[in-house]
């Protein structure tokens, strides 16, 4: 049996919104478990930073790139390739909400976020699709992993509309794709956070008493932790993953299976 299922050694990677949130949990998981990693997000500064910062762990390098528009996308592209001459792992992270009461919820909304969430992160895996196909074998294929949500599987908005159709959109993306380039020895995979402290959350969760209430609303009863995403993660990018494709992985405490109440009251078996 192999012991280095989670390991991620002498592979290059890419993560898209990687200097912040869930993206920078991305980025030390992959730079603990061996990997080079390249992080991208719109703030080029800020994304150098962290770069730096993140470089105590593992090889890691910060440019600034945006998924937001077709330019952003050819010219964060062009950047990658100019980095690297092999990419074994993308992640897809970069993503946007818009909360807005339903009588109000302006066009405009869905025009920005399906075009970060869906549009930015179908154009960019088309672009690096080449590399990653060359990166991979039938040994050790390449891995995309997109980030999607709990909003994408749940009947329940929060206002969030847009980005909840978004995000179910990412979900069946993923599905296709995966269909795609499994013969190419590509898998292509989604996880799908329930609620985690993070600053596109920090308006419900950022302070105790909100972030109880997030708690109560999980039937495991406690938010994420950057862990819960490091492990799934590890999983598709390792060795581990290597013969899962098309999966969306909830890592939402359970959340996503929450069942209704019984129509028949408690009935003890």
């Amino acid at each position: 049996m192999d012991t280095d299922l989670f390991s991620v050694r002498g592979r290059t990677a890419l993560v898209t919104g990687g200097a912040t949130g869930l993206g920078r949990v991305c980025a030390e998981a992959l730079l603990a478990a061996g990997a080079r990693v390249l992080i991208a997000s719109r703030k080029a500064e800020a994304c150098e930073a962290a770069a730096r910062e993140l470089s105590a762990i593992g090889p890691c390098e910060g440019f600034g790139g945006t998924v937001a528009t077709e330019a952003g996308v050819a010219d964060l592209a062009a950047e990658t390739k100019k980095r690297t001459d092999a990419l074994h792992i993308l992640v897809n992270n970069a993503g946007l909400t818009w909360g807005h009461p339903f009588p109000a919820y302006p066009w405009k909304a869905f025009d920005r976020i399906m075009a970060v969430n869906v549009a930015g992160l179908f154009a960019l895996t088309r672009d690096l699709a080449p590399m990653l196909f060359t990166s991979a074998t039938a040994d050790r294929p390449s891995t995309v992993i997109n980030f999607g949500s709990v909003m994408g599987t749940v009947t329940q908005s929060e206002t969030a509309y847009a980005y909840s159709a978004s995000k179910a959109a990412v979900h069946h993306l993923t599905r296709i794709l995966a269909a795609e380039f499994a013969g190419r020895q590509v898998t292509v995979n989604a996880i799908a956070p329930g609620p985690f402290p993070t600053n596109m959350t920090r308006f419900a969760l950022g302070d105790e008493k909100g972030a109880e209430r997030g708690a109560s609303t999980v039937p495991m009863r406690r938010l994420g932790r950057p862990e819960d995403i490091a492990g799934a993660l590890l999983f598709l990018a390792g060795r581990g993953g290597a013969y899962t494709t098309g999966a969306i992985v909830p890592v939402d405490g359970g959340l996503s299976v929450a069942a209704a109440p019984g129509m028949f009251g408690d009935n003890e078996s």
